[in-house]
Protein backbone atom coordinates (compact mmCIF):
# COMPACT_ATOMS: atom_id res chain seq x y z
CA UNK A 1 0.00 0.00 0.00
CA UNK A 2 2.78 2.40 0.88
CA UNK A 3 4.39 1.68 -2.48
CA UNK A 4 1.12 2.52 -4.26
CA UNK A 5 0.75 5.70 -2.19
CA UNK A 6 4.25 6.81 -3.04
CA UNK A 7 3.66 6.05 -6.71
CA UNK A 8 0.40 7.99 -6.56
CA UNK A 9 2.15 10.99 -5.08
CA UNK A 10 4.93 10.83 -7.65
CA UNK A 11 2.43 10.40 -10.50
CA UNK A 12 0.35 13.29 -9.21
CA UNK A 13 3.41 15.51 -8.94
CA UNK A 14 4.51 14.60 -12.44
CA UNK A 15 1.01 15.30 -13.72
CA UNK A 16 1.01 18.68 -11.94
CA UNK A 17 4.31 19.71 -13.50
CA UNK A 18 3.23 18.38 -16.87
CA UNK A 19 -0.04 20.28 -16.77
CA UNK A 20 1.70 23.38 -15.44
CA UNK A 21 4.22 23.15 -18.23
CA UNK A 22 1.48 22.73 -20.82
CA UNK A 23 -0.44 25.68 -19.44
CA UNK A 24 2.58 28.00 -19.44
CA UNK A 25 4.03 27.01 -22.78
CA UNK A 26 1.25 28.40 -25.03
CA UNK A 27 1.25 31.64 -23.03
CA UNK A 28 4.98 32.02 -23.51
CA UNK A 29 4.63 31.26 -27.19
CA UNK A 30 1.90 33.88 -27.54
CA UNK A 31 4.06 36.50 -25.79
CA UNK A 32 7.03 35.65 -28.01
CA UNK A 33 4.80 35.83 -31.08
CA UNK A 34 3.56 39.26 -30.02
CA UNK A 35 7.13 40.53 -29.66
CA UNK A 36 8.11 39.12 -33.03
CA UNK A 37 5.05 40.56 -34.68
CA UNK A 38 5.75 44.03 -33.34
CA UNK A 39 9.29 44.21 -34.73
CA UNK A 40 9.68 45.56 -38.25
CA UNK A 41 12.78 44.39 -40.07
CA UNK A 42 14.11 46.67 -42.79
CA UNK A 43 16.79 45.90 -45.39
CA UNK A 44 18.20 47.86 -48.28
CA UNK A 45 21.09 48.58 -50.60
CA UNK A 46 24.02 50.57 -49.26
CA UNK A 47 22.92 53.45 -51.51
CA UNK A 48 19.58 53.67 -49.69
CA UNK A 49 20.87 53.05 -46.17
CA UNK A 50 20.93 56.74 -45.24
CA UNK A 51 17.38 57.45 -46.43
CA UNK A 52 16.08 54.34 -44.65
CA UNK A 53 17.75 55.40 -41.40
CA UNK A 54 16.43 58.95 -41.66
CA UNK A 55 12.85 57.75 -42.14
CA UNK A 56 13.14 55.15 -39.37
CA UNK A 57 14.57 57.66 -36.88
CA UNK A 58 11.86 60.17 -37.69
CA UNK A 59 9.16 57.53 -37.35
CA UNK A 60 10.51 56.42 -33.99
CA UNK A 61 10.36 60.00 -32.70
CA UNK A 62 6.60 59.98 -33.30
CA UNK A 63 6.10 56.33 -32.30
CA UNK A 64 8.34 55.66 -29.32
CA UNK A 65 6.96 52.14 -28.73
CA UNK A 66 7.67 50.95 -32.26
CA UNK A 67 10.40 48.38 -32.81
CA UNK A 68 12.24 48.67 -36.10
CA UNK A 69 15.50 46.91 -36.90
CA UNK A 70 17.59 48.21 -39.80
CA UNK A 71 19.79 45.39 -41.05
CA UNK A 72 23.33 45.97 -42.41
CA UNK A 73 23.30 47.28 -45.99
CA UNK A 74 23.45 44.83 -48.87
CA UNK A 75 22.20 45.26 -52.45
CA UNK A 76 18.79 45.88 -53.97
CA UNK A 77 18.65 42.28 -55.15
CA UNK A 78 19.18 41.05 -51.59
CA UNK A 79 16.47 43.33 -50.19
CA UNK A 80 13.96 42.09 -52.78
CA UNK A 81 14.77 38.44 -52.10
CA UNK A 82 14.52 38.98 -48.32
CA UNK A 83 11.04 40.50 -48.64
CA UNK A 84 9.90 37.66 -50.90
CA UNK A 85 11.18 35.09 -48.40
CA UNK A 86 9.55 37.02 -45.52
CA UNK A 87 12.90 37.48 -43.80
CA UNK A 88 12.32 41.24 -43.68
CA UNK A 89 9.17 43.35 -43.82
CA UNK A 90 10.38 46.30 -45.89
CA UNK A 91 13.12 46.69 -48.47
CA UNK A 92 14.66 49.91 -49.80
CA UNK A 93 15.90 49.86 -53.42
CA UNK A 94 18.17 52.15 -55.40
CA UNK A 95 16.45 51.26 -58.67
CA UNK A 96 13.13 50.15 -60.13
CA UNK A 97 12.02 46.53 -59.99
CA UNK A 98 12.97 44.44 -62.99
CA UNK A 99 10.05 42.64 -64.72
CA UNK A 100 11.57 39.30 -63.70
CA UNK A 101 11.56 40.38 -60.02
CA UNK A 102 7.98 41.62 -59.95
CA UNK A 103 5.42 39.03 -58.88
CA UNK A 104 2.30 38.66 -56.77
CA UNK A 105 4.21 38.15 -53.52
CA UNK A 106 5.48 41.75 -53.24
CA UNK A 107 4.39 45.27 -54.02
CA UNK A 108 6.66 48.14 -55.02
CA UNK A 109 6.24 51.89 -54.59
CA UNK A 110 8.38 54.73 -55.92
CA UNK A 111 9.92 56.64 -53.00
CA UNK A 112 12.20 59.46 -54.10
CA UNK A 113 14.81 60.76 -56.52
CA UNK A 114 18.37 61.02 -55.24
CA UNK A 115 21.12 62.77 -57.16
CA UNK A 116 24.59 61.32 -57.38
CA UNK A 117 27.23 63.97 -56.79
CA UNK A 118 30.93 64.03 -57.48
CA UNK A 119 32.69 65.34 -54.40
CA UNK A 120 36.21 65.96 -53.17
CA UNK A 121 37.90 66.03 -49.78
CA UNK A 122 37.97 69.53 -48.20
CA UNK A 123 41.74 69.64 -48.83
CA UNK A 124 41.05 69.98 -52.56
CA UNK A 125 40.82 73.73 -53.21
CA UNK A 126 40.53 75.84 -56.34
CA UNK A 127 38.34 73.32 -58.15
CA UNK A 128 34.56 73.77 -58.13
CA UNK A 129 33.56 72.39 -61.52
CA UNK A 130 34.67 69.50 -63.72
CA UNK A 131 33.65 68.79 -67.30
CA UNK A 132 33.18 65.39 -68.91
CA UNK A 133 36.68 65.26 -70.41
CA UNK A 134 38.28 66.08 -67.07
CA UNK A 135 36.24 63.41 -65.25
CA UNK A 136 37.29 60.82 -67.82
CA UNK A 137 40.92 61.83 -67.45
CA UNK A 138 40.75 61.56 -63.64
CA UNK A 139 38.99 58.20 -63.53
CA UNK A 140 41.24 56.70 -66.23
CA UNK A 141 44.48 57.98 -64.69
CA UNK A 142 45.46 60.38 -67.49
CA UNK A 143 45.26 63.23 -64.97
CA UNK A 144 46.87 62.29 -61.66
CA UNK A 145 47.56 65.60 -59.93
CA UNK A 146 45.15 68.34 -58.90
CA UNK A 147 47.70 70.88 -60.14
CA UNK A 148 46.87 69.81 -63.70
CA UNK A 149 43.35 71.16 -63.11
CA UNK A 150 44.32 74.40 -61.39
CA UNK A 151 44.42 73.06 -57.84
CA UNK A 152 47.18 72.24 -55.38
CA UNK A 153 50.21 70.16 -56.20
CA UNK A 154 48.82 66.91 -54.76
CA UNK A 155 48.22 63.42 -56.13
CA UNK A 156 44.57 62.64 -56.87
CA UNK A 157 43.16 59.71 -54.89
CA UNK A 158 40.35 58.16 -56.93
CA UNK A 159 37.72 56.35 -54.84
CA UNK A 160 35.22 54.30 -56.81
CA UNK A 161 32.45 51.68 -56.58
CA UNK A 162 32.20 48.24 -58.23
CA UNK A 163 30.83 48.07 -61.76
CA UNK A 164 27.55 46.45 -60.65
CA UNK A 165 26.66 49.27 -58.25
CA UNK A 166 24.19 52.02 -59.18
CA UNK A 167 26.69 54.81 -58.54
CA UNK A 168 29.24 53.48 -61.03
CA UNK A 169 26.54 52.67 -63.57
CA UNK A 170 25.32 56.27 -63.44
CA UNK A 171 28.85 57.67 -63.73
CA UNK A 172 29.40 55.59 -66.83
CA UNK A 173 26.03 56.44 -68.32
CA UNK A 174 26.37 60.21 -68.05
CA UNK A 175 30.12 60.94 -68.03
CA UNK A 176 32.65 58.11 -68.24
CA UNK A 177 31.20 55.92 -70.96
CA UNK A 178 30.99 52.14 -70.86
CA UNK A 179 34.50 51.42 -72.23
CA UNK A 180 36.69 53.71 -70.11
CA UNK A 181 39.21 51.67 -68.10
CA UNK A 182 39.82 52.49 -64.44
CA UNK A 183 43.11 54.02 -63.37
CA UNK A 184 45.48 51.29 -62.06
CA UNK A 185 45.59 52.72 -58.53
CA UNK A 186 41.83 53.35 -58.20
CA UNK A 187 40.53 52.33 -54.76
CA UNK A 188 37.33 50.28 -55.10
CA UNK A 189 35.00 50.41 -52.11
CA UNK A 190 32.15 47.91 -51.88
CA UNK A 191 29.68 49.91 -49.77
CA UNK A 192 28.62 53.51 -50.30
CA UNK A 193 29.09 54.41 -46.58
CA UNK A 194 32.70 53.24 -46.91
CA UNK A 195 33.25 55.49 -49.90
CA UNK A 196 31.62 58.46 -48.16
CA UNK A 197 33.77 58.02 -45.05
CA UNK A 198 36.86 57.80 -47.24
CA UNK A 199 36.08 60.96 -49.25
CA UNK A 200 35.50 62.77 -45.94
CA UNK A 201 38.75 61.52 -44.36
CA UNK A 202 41.33 60.89 -47.12
CA UNK A 203 43.10 64.11 -48.27
CA UNK A 204 43.03 64.93 -52.00
CA UNK A 205 40.41 62.24 -52.74
CA UNK A 206 37.46 62.27 -55.13
CA UNK A 207 34.36 60.06 -55.28
CA UNK A 208 30.68 59.94 -56.17
CA UNK A 209 27.83 59.42 -53.71
CA UNK A 210 24.36 60.50 -52.58
CA UNK A 211 23.44 64.18 -52.53
CA UNK A 212 20.78 63.34 -49.95
CA UNK A 213 23.40 61.92 -47.63
CA UNK A 214 25.68 64.93 -48.11
CA UNK A 215 22.85 67.27 -47.12
CA UNK A 216 21.35 65.20 -44.29
CA UNK A 217 24.72 64.60 -42.63
CA UNK A 218 26.08 68.08 -43.37
CA UNK A 219 29.09 66.42 -44.96
CA UNK A 220 32.18 68.68 -45.15
CA UNK A 221 33.08 67.54 -48.69
CA UNK A 222 33.19 69.85 -51.69
CA UNK A 223 30.19 69.23 -53.96
CA UNK A 224 31.27 69.85 -57.53
CA UNK A 225 29.32 71.23 -60.46
CA UNK A 226 29.53 69.07 -63.57
CA UNK A 227 29.73 70.79 -66.96
CA UNK A 228 28.70 73.98 -65.17
CA UNK A 229 25.52 72.52 -63.64
CA UNK A 230 25.16 72.39 -59.86
CA UNK A 231 23.46 69.41 -58.17
CA UNK A 232 20.57 71.39 -56.71
CA UNK A 233 16.94 70.42 -56.20
CA UNK A 234 15.88 73.02 -58.78
CA UNK A 235 18.28 71.69 -61.42
CA UNK A 236 17.27 68.10 -60.70
CA UNK A 237 13.56 68.86 -61.01
CA UNK A 238 14.17 70.79 -64.23
CA UNK A 239 16.09 67.86 -65.68
CA UNK A 240 19.30 69.87 -66.05
CA UNK A 241 21.26 67.74 -63.60
CA UNK A 242 20.61 64.26 -64.93
CA UNK A 243 22.78 61.94 -62.84
CA UNK A 244 19.99 60.74 -60.56
CA UNK A 245 18.66 57.40 -59.34
CA UNK A 246 15.15 56.37 -58.43
CA UNK A 247 14.64 54.93 -54.97
CA UNK A 248 11.77 52.60 -54.14
CA UNK A 249 10.25 50.56 -51.34
CA UNK A 250 9.08 46.95 -51.52
CA UNK A 251 6.93 45.06 -49.02
CA UNK A 252 4.72 42.00 -48.87
CA UNK A 253 1.26 42.11 -50.40
CA UNK A 254 -0.30 41.74 -46.95
CA UNK A 255 1.92 43.59 -44.48
CA UNK A 256 1.33 43.37 -40.74
CA UNK A 257 -0.46 46.21 -38.96
CA UNK A 258 2.86 47.56 -37.65
CA UNK A 259 4.50 47.38 -41.06
CA UNK A 260 1.56 49.08 -42.76
CA UNK A 261 1.69 51.93 -40.24
CA UNK A 262 5.37 52.45 -41.04
CA UNK A 263 4.65 52.38 -44.79
CA UNK A 264 1.80 54.87 -44.33
CA UNK A 265 4.23 57.22 -42.58
CA UNK A 266 6.84 56.92 -45.33
CA UNK A 267 4.35 58.05 -47.98
CA UNK A 268 2.52 60.59 -45.80
CA UNK A 269 3.06 64.34 -45.98
CA UNK A 270 5.31 64.11 -42.93
CA UNK A 271 7.39 61.42 -44.58
CA UNK A 272 7.72 63.46 -47.76
CA UNK A 273 8.65 66.57 -45.76
CA UNK A 274 11.36 64.52 -44.06
CA UNK A 275 12.72 63.48 -47.45
CA UNK A 276 12.69 67.05 -48.76
CA UNK A 277 14.46 68.38 -45.67
CA UNK A 278 17.26 65.90 -46.25
CA UNK A 279 17.92 66.58 -49.92
CA UNK A 280 15.73 63.90 -51.50
CA UNK A 281 12.93 64.67 -53.97
CA UNK A 282 9.78 62.66 -53.06
CA UNK A 283 8.07 60.79 -55.86
CA UNK A 284 4.60 61.94 -56.81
Amino acid sequence: MRIFNVLGILFGSATFFLVSGCNSSPTNQIEVAKIQKQEIKVAGSSSTYSVAKILIDNYKEKNSTSKIKLLPPSQSEGAIASVKQKIVNVGFLSRKLKPSEDNDSIKSQALATDALIVATHPSVTGIKDLNTSQLKAIYSGKITNWKQLGGKDAKIVVLDRPEDESAKKLLRKYYLGKDLKNAPDTVILRKEPELINSVESVPHSIGAFSLGYAISSDSPVNRLSLNGIEPTAANIKAGKYQMVRQMGVVSGQRPSKETQEFLDFIFSKQGKDTLKANGFIPSK
